[in-house]
C-alpha cells in the first residue's frame, strides 16, 4: 500500500535533520544525498546487464544495510561507495563526503548509531526506486526536490546558493520557450550550475528532454550536480568543474566558446572576485568585445556577457541578477546600452524580495533572445514583485504567480500595474535605464480624502467611478445603492448603511453573475469528472493536474471581476495539500485503496486513507449520526445545568463550600459523604419545604441542612444523568464505528469514485469558488462602508458636537466652583 508522499518526505526530512549532529545543513546534505544516490542506483540498476550504472559486488545499498550496528560502519561505507565510484568512473563525484569523519559524525558509538539510523531512513520500503520513471512524476524527483529545498533553507545565506527555487526555474524555462524544443539534440547550458537544480527543472519542461551542459566552480557542488544528473535520468549530462569566467571548459575545436540553444543561470550576485585569473582586456573568448568590460569588483555583467557569447545566433537565455544591473551607471551603463541597441534583451521580470537562499535582496530575470534581435523595437517588462506567499523565513512564488508571469510574457499581454512592452525609444529617452518602476507604476493608488465632502457631505463621485470593474458587471446595482446629491460631483447612499451587504447579495445582477460563475464551474466539473474517474494504475499525476488546471483557467478567462488566477490557485493549493497524495495513491494501488483505513495515534481511533469517515457518515449513516448528535445535545444541556448549579452555590459561603477539593472543584466522593451525614438530621417535612423554596435559594442568607441536602442531591442526580448520557453516546458511537468500518470494507468502486471525486475533491473546490465570490462582494461592501463612514459626518456636524461637549464641560466645572475668562 502506497504511503502518502507528503508524509514520506516529511518523515524523511525530520529523520535526516535529527541525525546531522554538529554539521550545518550545507555539509550534511552531502551525506544524505550520497546515500540517496546509492539507494537509487542500487534499486534501479542492480542485477541488470548493460545498465548505465554498474553495481559491483560489495558496492550496493544492501551492502550498506549489512553494516548497521557495526563498529567500523564509517570505514565500511567509504569502501562501498569507493567500489561503486571506481566501477563507474565516479571518483571525486560520489566519494566526496567522508563517512568516517569523527569530527562531523561523532566518535565510536555516536558515529555507529548515527550512521546506522541514517541507513535505516533510506531502508524504508516506501522508498523503492526500482520502478522510478524520473519523468517529473517519480518518487525520487519529488523526494530530491523536497530535501534540497530544506537543505537550502537550513544552510543560511552564505551557503544556500547551490539551489535555485523550483518555482523560479520553471519561469526561466517557460519564458525562453524550452517546451518548444524539437529534439533531445538541442542543448541547454548553465555556466554556474550549482547542484544542477536549475538545469534539471528547465530540461524537465520539455517533452523529449535536452542535452545538458553545466560548469560549477565549487568541487563538492559540482560533484553533487553530477550525481543529480544520474538521479534524474540524465546520466549523459556533462558537468565540468572550474571557474567559468577564468577558464570556461566548453569549447569548440578552435578554442572558441561552444554555443548552445538555451542558457539558464543563477550566478552569485555581484561577485567581487570575478576577474581573478582572467585578463579581461585581452579575453581569449571575446566576451566583452563590443560591449565593454564590467567593473573590477562586480561580476554581474561578466556572467551576462558570457551567456550572450554562449548562445547560438538564434539562441535564447535567461539569467537571474540583482536589480542593480538595470540602472547602475559607469561601465555597466555602457554595457547595458550596447545590449539594448543590439536588441539582445527581450524582457525583464522583476521578482519579489527574499526568494533566494543566498540573499534576501530582490532580483530580476533578464531574458536574452538573439533571434530577430535587430528587428526588436521594445523590451517587455513585468513587475511581479507583489505576487508571492510567505513560507517560513522566505517568500515563495505561488502557482498562480508563475502562470500569470509566463502567460503575460509569452503572450506579450499588457496588464495595468503589472506588464507592458516598453519601446526602445522610451528607454533611450531614459538614458537606457531599465529600472522597472520607471516604466510600470505598480503602486496602489492613494486613497485621497475629499475636503469638500468632509465639509458639506456626500460621497465623491470619483470614488464611486473608481469601482467601475464592479459596475461593468452590476450596472443597475450602482443606481440601487446610490442616488444623486444636490452637488453634481457627489452622490448619497440610497439604502440604510446596515442594508448595504444584503442589498448587494440580493440584487438580481449579483445573483445572475453568481449563477454565471457557477455555470462555468459546473461546466468544468462536468468535463473533469470523466477524466478523474478513469485514473488508473500507472497514470502520471502531474500530467493530470496540468490538464484539469489549464482547463479550469481557460474556462474562467472570459469572466469579468473574478480573477482566473485566484480560481486556479485554489485548485493548485488543494492539489498540493490533499489531492496530490490521493492521486499518487490511486496510480499505485487503484481505486480499491478507498477501502483502506489507517489507525491513528489514539487507541482504537482510525480514519480512511483516502475517504474521510465524515463523508461516509454523511452519505450512509445520517440517522445514526443524528441520534448521537441528539444524545450529545441532551448531555450538553445537563452539563450546563450542572455548571449553573455549581456557579450559583459555589461561593465561599455557598452550599458546595464543604465538598470541594484542593483544586476548588466539587468532588463526588465528598458530596456523597456529606449527603450521608445530612440524612441523619433532615426529616421529610424539611425536605418538602426545601423543595418548595428551591427557586429562592440564591437570596437566602443562611441555609438549612435540608437546603444543603436537596442541592447536593440535585448535583448527584445531574452527574448520574450525565454519566448515563455519556454511556449512551459511547455505545451509539461504538455501534456507528462498527457499521462504518464494515461499510468501508464493502465500498464498491463506483461508491469510492463518487465519494472521492464528487463528495471530497469537487465539493471542496466548489466551496473555494464560492469563497472567491464572497470575497468579491465583501470587498465591494467594505469599500462602500469606508466611504460612508468617512463622509457621513460633515465638519459642521462635528463642530456642533464639540460645542455641545464644551458646554457640558463648562457647566460641570461651574458646578465644581471653577471660573475662567
Amino acid at each position: 500500500m502506497a504511503v502518502k508522499k507528503s508524509e514520506l518526505y516529511t518523515s524523511l526530512w525530520k529523520g535526516c535533520d535529527e541525525l546531522r549532529g554538529g554539521m550545518d545543513a550545507s555539509q550534511y546534505k552531502d551525506y544524505v544525498l550520497t546515500l540517496l544516490f546509492v539507494k537509487y542506483v542500487s534499486d534501479k540498476y542492480a542485477g541488470r546487464k548493460d545498465a548505465v550504472i554498474e553495481i559491483p559486488e560489495g558496492g550496493s545499498f544492501s551492502d550498506m544495510v549489512q553494516l548497521k550496528g557495526k563498529k567500523d560502519i564509517g570505514d565500511g561505507l567509504n569502501k562501498i561507495i569507493g567500489k561503486l565510484a571506481t566501477a563507474n568512473d565516479l571518483r571525486g563525484v560520489i566519494d566526496v563526503a567522508d563517512f568516517n569523519d569523527s569530527d562531523k559524525l561523532g566518535k565510536d558509538k555516536a558515529m555507529q548509531d548515527r550512521l546506522s539510523n541514517l541507513i535505516s531512513i533510506f531502508e524504508n520500503s516506501s522508498l523503492d526506486f526500482s520502478k522510478n520513471r524520473a519523468d517529473g512524476d517519480d518518487l525520487l524527483g519529488d523526494a530530491y526536490e523536497y530535501l534540497m529545498r530544506h537543505f537550502a533553507t537550513e544552510s543560511g545565506k552564505s551557503k544556500g546558493q547551490f539551489y535555485t527555487p523550483a518555482e523560479v526555474s520553471r519561469i526561466l524555462a517557460n519564458v525562453i520557450g524550452i517546451k518548444h524544443a524539437k529534439s533531445q539534440d538541442q542543448t541547454i547550458y548553465d555556466p554556474t550550475c550549482g547542484s544542477g537544480s536549475l538545469l534539471l527543472k528547465a530540461a524537465d519542461e520539455t517533452e523529449k528532454g535536452l542535452t545538458i551542459y553545466g560548469q560549477e566552480n565549487d568541487n563538492a557542488t559540482a560533484a553533487l550536480a553530477k550525481m543529480n544528473m544520474i538521479l534524474h535520468n540524465n546520466p549523459t549530462g556533462e558537468i565540468k568543474q572550474d571557474n567559468t569566467l577564468a577558464n570556461p571548459l566548453f569549447l569548440n575545436p578552435d578554442k572558441t566558446l561552444k554555443t548552445f540553444d538555451y542558457v539558464v543561470a543563477n550566478p552569485p550576485f555581484s561577485y567581487a572576485s570575478w576577474s581573478n585569473g582572467l585578463d579581461a582586456e585581452n579575453d581569449l573568448y571575446e566576451r566583452f568585445k563590443g560591449f565593454g568590460i564590467p567593473p573590477t569588483k562586480n561580476g554581474d555583467y561578466a556572467f551576462l556577457l558570457h551567456i550572450v557569447r554562449s548562445l547560438k545566433s538564434s539562441g535564447k537565455g535567461a539569467v537571474i541578477l540583482p536589480h542593480g544591473v538595470l540602472f547602475r551607471g559607469g561601465a555597466e551603463g555602457t554595457i547595458r546600452t550596447n545590449l539594448i541597441r543590439r536588441g539582445y534583451i527581450k524582457g525583464i521580470i522583476g521578482l519579489p524580495a527574499n526568494l533566494f537562499y543566498g540573499t534576501g535582496i530582490p532580483a530580476a530575470i533578464i531574458i536574452i533572445d538573439k533571434e530577430n534581435a535587430l528587428a526588436r523595437k521594445g523590451i517587455f517588462m513585468i513587475d511581479a514583485s507583489k505576487g508571492f506567499v510567505k513560507d517560513g523565513n522566505k517568500n515563495r512564488l505561488r502557482d498562480q504567480d508563475i502562470h500569470k508571469i509566463v502567460d503575460a510574457f509569452n503572450n506579450q499581454t499588457e496588464i495595468e500595474k503589472f506588464s507592458r512592452l516598453v519601446p526602445v525609444a522610451e528607454i533611450e529617452a531614459n538614458e537606457f535605464n531599465l529600472n522597472i518602476p520607471r516604466y510600470i507604476d505598480s503602486q496602489e493608488q492613494e486613497d485621497i480624502q475629499d475636503i469638500e465632502a468632509h465639509l458639506l457631505g456626500g460621497i465623491p463621485l470619483a470614488d464611486i467611478d473608481a469601482l467601475q470593474p464592479y459596475w461593468e458587471v452590476y450596472p443597475a446595482l450602482r443606481n440601487t445603492l446610490f442616488k444623486k446629491n444636490v452637488r453634481p460631483k457627489y452622490v448619497d447612499l440610497n439604502v440604510p448603511k446596515e442594508e448595504i451587504k444584503a442589498t448587494i447579495y440580493n440584487h438580481p445582477e449579483f445573483k445572475a453573475y453568481k449563477a454565471e460563475v457557477e455555470d462555468v464551474f459546473n461546466g468544468w466539473k462536468k468535463s473533469v469528472v470523466p477524466v478523474l474517474e478513469v485514473i488508473q494504475i500507472g497514470d502520471k499525476p502531474k500530467h493530470l493536474i496540468k490538464e484539469i488546471s489549464e482547463d479550469l483557467l481557460n474556462r474562467f478567462s472570459n469572466l469579468k471581476l473574478i480573477d482566473k488566477y485566484d480560481v486556479y490557485q485554489n485548485l493548485m493549493q488543494y492539489w498540493s495539500d490533499t489531492m496530490q497524495d490521493d492521486v499518487y495513491t490511486l496510480v499505485v494501488d487503484g481505486w480499491l485503496a478507498g477501502r483502506v483505513v489507517e489507525k491513528q495515534d489514539k487507541k482504537r481511533e482510525w480514519e480512511g486513507l483516502l475517504i474521510p469517515k465524515a463523508l461516509v457518515i454523511q452519505k450512509y449513516f445520517q440517522s445514526e449520526q443524528q441520534t448521537i448528535d441528539d444524545l450529545q445535545l441532551k448531555r450538553d444541556e445537563l452539563s450546563q445545568q450542572l455548571s449553573d448549579l455549581e456557579e450559583e452555590h459555589g461561593g465561599e459561603e455557598g452550599l458546595f463550600s464543604e465538598v470541594k477539593n484542593d483544586k476548588d472543584k466539587v468532588n463526588k466522593a465528598m458530596v456523597q459523604k456529606r449527603i450521608k451525614h445530612l440524612e441523619k438530621s433532615v426529616n421529610k417535612k424539611q425536605l418538602s419545604l426545601a423543595a418548595e423554596q428551591v427557586y429562592d435559594y440564591a437570596s437566602k442568607e443562611e441555609y438549612s441542612d435540608a437546603d444543603e441536602f436537596m442541592m447536593l442531591s440535585r448535583w448527584i442526580n445531574l452527574t448520574d444523568k450525565i454519566s448515563e448520557q455519556d454511556k449512551l453516546i459511547k455505545e451509539a458511537e461504538a455501534k456507528l464505528d462498527e457499521a462504518l468500518l464494515k461499510k468501508f470494507g464493502l465500498l464498491s468502486e463506483k461508491e469510492i469514485k463518487d465519494l472521492i471525486v464528487g463528495d471530497k475533491w469537487l465539493h471542496t473546490l466548489n466551496d473555494a469558488v464560492h469563497s472567491e465570490m464572497n470575497r468579491i462582494s465583501q470587498k465591494l461592501t467594505q469599500r462602500i462602508i469606508i466611504l460612508i463612514e468617512r463622509y457621513q459626518e460633515t465638519l459642521l456636524t462635528q463642530i456642533q458636537k464639540i460645542q455641545v461637549l464644551e458646554k457640558k464641560v463648562e457647566n460641570n466645572l461651574t458646578k465644581m466652583g471653577f471660573t475662567w475668562q
